[in-house]
């Protein structure tokens, strides 16, 4: 028996590198898969945006583990879009289980390049969409009766990531945000945790984005050391990350909640 057998999760932030790798993940252990993505373009990212074709790719993949899917084209930022895809989830399929906010944007900058809107997309897509995501997923959970909700921060919800005021801002809301949350909705059952990674290999690494953090390092190079890994790989696979949300999202993890777990390889404490 699988361990997430005849459960449903939802992931936003689906259409490619964690998002689908933790569908993919929560679908081998069992679950159907609900998801939303914005899969187009984002003002100011420096990599390259995610596609429908890679929203098509990521629901392939989940029927390819014997599960099925329900992935919608769709904006985090709204919040009637999100309550209609709870509501869907559950007409689907008959409940909603576990909750994966995984949905966020990082764009290199330092103090003084970063604008009004470079730091209002950050907070209204990373902290208002996650917000909006367990207000619309939370009621559901609490007619199942139990569930687990993860908040996908960073390292940067612990510590700091250099040259990101905007971007550390928007982590350590969500590492506020897990708490807060746990605490009301564990009256329900509800687990709330947060998970951190360091650097991943994923498509937020493609397009300008290493040459644009190599430019911001260059403010206060100093700096630039900050957030190495003990370890002796730099940046984690998707894959890793979606194993700290399995087992989030897994009965072997019912009584963890309000917990901020790192995949970084000790990056935070550098």
């Amino acid at each position: 028996m699988k361990r997430l057998d005849g459960r449903v999760a939802l992931v936003t932030g689906v259409a490619r590198g964690q998002g689908r790798a933790h569908a993919v993940r929560l679908a081998r252990e069992g679950a159907h898969i609900a998801g939303i993505d914005i899969a187009g373009p984002i003002d100011n990212i420096p990599y390259d945006h995610a596609t429908p074709d890679d929203l098509a790719e990521t629901a392939r993949l989940v029927e390819a583990e014997g599960r099925e899917s329900m992935l919608v084209q769709g904006d985090v930022r709204d919040l009637a879009n999100l309550k209609k895809l709870a509501a869907d989830t559950v007409q689907k399929w008959g409940r909603l289980d576990v909750v994966v906010a995984n949905a966020g944007i990082c764009i290199p900058a330092t103090w003084d390049e970063s604008t009004p809107k470079i730091f209002q997309d950050t907070l209204d897509i990373n902290v208002t969409g996650s917000w909006n995501t367990v207000m619309a997923t939370a009621p559901h959970l609490i007619d199942t009766g139990r569930g687990s909700i993860i908040l996908i921060s960073s390292y940067a919800g612990k510590k700091m990531q250099p040259f990101m005021v905007h971007y550390t801002t928007s982590k350590h809301a969500l590492t506020g945000m897990t708490r807060a949350f746990a605490a009301e909705l564990g009256a329900h059952n509800i687990r709330v945790n947060s998970v951190h990674p360091g650097a991943v290999d994923s498509p937020m690494g493609s397009g300008r984005m290493q040459s644009r953090i190599a430019e911001t390092n260059e403010a206060n190079p100093r700096l630039a050391p900050m957030g190495t890994p003990f370890l002796n790989k730099y940046a984690a696979s998707t894959d890793q990350i979606a194993d700290a949300v399995a087992f989030l999202a897994s009965d072997e993890s019912s009584f963890i909640t309000a917990e901020h777990l790192s995949v970084d390889g000790g990056a935070q404490y550098f």
